[in-house]
């Protein structure tokens, strides 16, 4: 399988771990997609600082516009490199208030349709990043072969 990562994305994960092949490419959505269907799944990684500050100010008003673009991709998610506890026990470095930054989250959700997983660490959101690209992929996959055989 190959993973694209976005030209953008400052950290990105190595799939290591996987056996997958990571391509550096400009996205239009997401640090994360598969080739040839970008327009289709996406992934977007927040450490928790970066996550606390897109609740905050102008990059508030940046990340709604990124989140309503994900709104029409079959698989779309923002994938939390830490706990639901880490927030609400304020273990980030902003002033934000941590029920303000929970309420925030939950309103994005419903707002945009696109889960935020809290994978509790960067290792467990290398993990759900990787399944939910190749369950996608395996999907795809099933979907064409129906196809092929006239199903």
């Amino acid at each position: 399988m190959i993973i694209i990562a976005d030209t953008r994305e400052q950290a990105p994960y190595s799939f290591t771990c996987y056996d997958v092949d990571v391509v550096r490419a400009p996205l239009s959505c997401g640090d994360y997609s598969l080739p040839g269907v970008e327009h289709l799944v996406a992934i977007e990684r927040k450490a928790l600082d970066d996550l606390i500050s897109c609740l905050m100010g102008k990059n508030r008003d940046r990340f709604e516009r990124e989140l309503d673009r994900l709104r029409p991709y079959n698989v779309a998610a923002v994938v939390v490199e830490a706990s639901w506890q880490d927030i609400s026990r304020g273990r980030y470095t902003s002033n934000m208030r941590p029920q303000s930054a929970l309420q925030s989250v939950i309103a994005m959700q419903v707002r945009h349709n696109v889960p935020f997983m809290f994978c509790g660490d960067r290792s467990g959101a290398q993990y759900v990043t990787h399944g939910l690209l190749l369950k996608y992929a395996y999907e795809i996959a099933k979907q064409y072969k129906a196809i092929q055989n006239g199903g």
